[in-house]
C-alpha cells in the first residue's frame, strides 16, 4: 500500500515585516523578530485574540497547559486586513477546536 499523504486541514497566516501567526494541522507557531517557537494543539490550553488597541495588529495570546502564556502581535497593512483576518483565524480555530476552549 502506498504511503498515504499527511492529513491536510485549513490553515490561518498572518505575517508583517517582524512577527507571524500560523494556524494550522500541527498547532500553532509564532515568529517574533526571528525567535519562534510552537505549541501543538494537544498541550494548548486556550488560545485569545483580539485587536491591538489602535486597531492596527492582531494580537493572539496561547495559554499552555501548565499555565504559562505566549503572545504575538501582527500589524495589518492595510488596516482592512484585519478584518479578514479576524473571519479566516475564527473559521480555522472552530475547525481544529470545535468544541471551544
Amino acid at each position: 500500500m502506498p504511503p498515504q499523504p499527511p492529513a491536510q486541514g485549513p490553515e490561518f497566516m498572518a505575517v508583517d515585516v517582524h512577527n507571524s501567526i500560523v494556524v494550522d494541522i500541527a498547532g500553532i507557531a509564532f515568529e517574533d523578530h526571528d525567535a519562534s517557537v510552537e505549541f501543538s494543539w494537544p498541550e494548548i490550553r486556550s488560545v485569545h485574540y483580539k485587536a491591538s488597541p489602535n486597531g492596527k495588529a492582531l494580537m493572539m495570546a496561547v495559554i499552555h497547559l501548565d499555565g504559562r502564556f505566549y503572545e504575538c502581535v501582527v500589524q495589518a497593512k492595510p488596516r482592512a486586513q484585519l478584518g479578514q483576518w479576524f473571519g479566516q483565524l475564527a473559521a480555522v480555530l472552530g475547525y481544529y477546536r470545535p468544541m471551544g476552549w
